[in-house]
């Protein structure tokens, strides 16, 4: 049976595959592990000027490796998931220091580097070197749990563990790379998680989910669970001349690395904000408009002030805690999505 699925999706990927990605053109190792990287949790159409713009940036580890964390951090920018540009930063560094800046292809040595799990290895060695090696990202998960009707959550071991067979039993040991990106095409443009086009797809006649009319039962769907919500205040401390003092979150936590206006429990006050950093507030905070940002886990309120300072005292700056953000500064730094948000909030009030 494996045998028919990979010479059915091949003949299918042949006419229907998509072939004209960025990532597919002057295919290599670091190319096929930035895309698959950015292409976690994230749609193709979302990705694809990113990653045109970081590989312009970047276009090999040794230089990626070589950058400072701000300029990476500053290029994923809106991407969201930014662990995975620390990791990606991180594996760089990694790969100079003990694989010649070469992404190897062995599955041990990939997993061990950070943000790469046992499929992106395997989809790194797959698609770029056409080793025989099984991936299990969402799209193969949905169409190997339809495929087959299995029943139980992905996410749990039991499942997870007779997923990963299926996976290995299907993939051919000829035309790997091919084949990889075949069942990955068509878990994204045929076997959707919504309304998938069954009439169009090459393995209906075989499978199990389809035969049933239980294709929207697999993959089994986690109990959905109300988010929690948390709050917090922003303060967008600025000077007469404009300038917007950020801070850099730390790592771990919320916008790990990236700068973004002061971060501190809701119900400081504002002459605790400027206490706190020896700045003379020059006149009252004003209150802007609240809003929410929405996490994988949670909500998070965040209720945003403007507080006036004096003057843009320079003692505040710190190369990796804080520092004065001019208007229109394109400066390589990475910021958070509130912070976009704020300092966009505040260039159109200046430019009133």
């Amino acid at each position: 049976m494996s045998r028919a699925i990979a010479e059915r999706l091949l003949a299918w990927h042949q006419q229907h595959g998509r072939k004209d990605l960025p990532w597919q053109k002057n295919r290599t190792p670091y190319r096929v592990w930035l895309s698959e990287i950015m292409l976690q949790q994230t749609q193709v159409t979302t990705v694809k000027p990113y990653f045109e713009r970081f590989t312009a940036r970047f276009p090999n580890v040794s230089d990626l490796a070589a950058a400072d964390l701000d300029d990476v951090l500053h290029l994923w920018t809106g991407l969201g998931y930014y662990a995975r540009a620390r990791n990606l930063h991180k594996a760089a560094i990694a790969l100079v220091d003990r694989h010649g800046g070469e992404l190897p292809n062995d599955q041990e040595a990939l997993e061990a580097l950070p943000g790469i799990g046992r499929s992106t290895a395997a989809a790194i060695r797959a698609i770029a070197y056409g080793a025989h090696a099984a991936i299990l990202d969402a799209n193969v998960k949905r169409v190997l749990a339809r495929y087959e009707a299995i029943d139980g959550d992905p996410s749990k071991a039991g499942t997870l563990t007779r997923l990963w067979q299926l996976a290995e039993t299907h993939t051919p040991a000829q035309n790997t790379d091919v084949y990889t990106q075949a069942i990955m095409d068509l878990g994204a443009t045929v076997c959707t998680a919504r309304r998938p086009a069954c009439d169009v797809c090459p393995l209906a006649d075989t499978c199990v989910a389809h035969a049933r009319g239980e294709e929207s039962r697999y993959p089994e769907k986690k109990a959905k669970k109300a988010k929690p919500v948390r709050s917090t205040s922003m303060w967008l401390l600025t000077s007469p001349q404009g300038a917007c003092l950020l801070e850099r979150q730390p790592q771990p936590g919320l916008w790990g690395g990236l700068w973004s206006p002061l971060m501190r429990a809701e119900d400081i006050a504002p002459e605790a904000v400027c206490a706190e950093l020896t700045l003379e507030p020059a006149g009252p905070a004003r209150a802007l408009e609240p809003f929410r940002h929405t996490f994988t886990h949670f909500h998070l309120d965040i209720t945003p002030f403007q507080q006036p300072v004096k003057d843009k005292q320079e003692h505040v700056q710190d190369a990796d805690l804080r520092l004065w953000y001019e208007p229109g500064d394109n400066r390589p730094i990475g910021l958070s999505v509130p912070a976009v948000k704020l300092l966009a909030r505040l260039n159109d009030t200046a430019d009133r």
